[in-house]
């Protein structure tokens, strides 16, 4: 491989562990890919992270063809059509955070509660009905769930975070969890204020000038 092949693998394990190290994860559950050439590289299934290589990371055609030492992530599914169908993306997160997972359980959309839910590119994060992990019926449910969308929760499952970047796709998976978190927290106090529509509107055609610089992990 290539420095800058191998400089994209060890930002992808870099990821991984900081997805731990801040509570967006837990364990081997989570999942990320990026796009690379022709196809993505993506996490093996069940391999540990602080164990990672370089060459542990799979290279996965657009076929779904595998290269490399392990099998894919058994989300590789909907990480190739995601990026398929999406050619505005670069990168794709999926992870169970506790409070994203928790909301998804209840199969609920996440509302306009605070203005930052512009980051995900509408004024709600829509959860994606239930699915078997790793089934084309969850890739088609995920895909409709992002229409218009850079996020979205999965129902009984977890979250997807997306970005053109991979940077930008974990930053989207913590604010996520965090908008997550501040909504079940508020329904704690009573019944949350959401923002209109207009406001939500008036937020994302002001990120577009506005946001976070993002370096890649090392």
């Amino acid at each position: 491989m290539d420095d800058a092949e191998y400089a994209l693998r060890m930002e992808i394990i870099a990821t991984c562990r900081s997805m731990d190290r801040q509570d967006i994860n837990q364990g081997t559950s989570g999942n990320i890919s990026v796009r690379w050439r022709d196809g993505l590289l993506i996490t093996p299934s069940g391999l540990v992270y602080d164990t990672m290589a370089a060459d542990d990371i799979v290279f996965l055609a657009m076929d779904g063809t595998p290269t490399g030492p392990h099998k894919p992530s058994s989300e590789w599914r909907f990480h190739r059509d995601i990026l398929a169908e999406r050619q505005d993306l670069g990168a794709v997160v999926h992870a169970h955070p506790p409070y994203c997972t928790a909301i998804a359980i209840t199969g609920e959309d996440i509302p306009a509660v605070h203005y930052m839910i512009a980051a995900a590119g509408g004024s709600t994060v829509r959860c994606a009905p239930y699915a078997t992990f790793g089934t084309d019926e969850l890739s088609n449910n995920a895909l409709q769930a992002l229409q218009g969308r850079l996020c979205c929760l999965l129902a009984n499952h977890g979250s997807i975070a997306c970005g053109t970047t991979l940077g930008k796709a974990f930053w989207l998976a913590d604010e996520l969890e965090t908008l997550a978190r501040q909504y079940y927290l508020s329904r704690q106090f009573g019944k949350p204020v959401v923002l209109s529509d207009d406001e939500i509107e008036r937020v994302i055609e002001k990120f577009k000038s506005y946001g976070p610089r993002l370096k890649a992990q090392t």
